[in-house]
């Protein structure tokens, strides 16, 4: 009976961290197969504060959003 118990708990929890570590993954290559930002909104947004940027700085944009995907 305690076994059962314990057999269960461990189950629940290894599931736990498999899904977790699989839609971690799944949602790493989402994100890189359909990025949530672009040149041209990093451009919209630019020219939105007055700026007009430069394609080096777009560039480091784009950079920067990547480093954390």
């Amino acid at each position: 009976m305690l076994r059962d118990i314990l057999y269960l708990v461990l189950g629940l929890i290894a599931g736990g961290v498999a899904g977790f570590f699989i839609a971690r993954a799944a949602m790493k290559k989402y994100l890189k197969k359909n990025p949530p930002i672009n040149e041209q909104m990093i451009k919209a947004m630019m020219s939105g504060m007055g700026r007009t940027p430069s394609q080096k700085q777009v560039n480091q944009m784009m950079k920067q959003m990547n480093k954390f995907m």
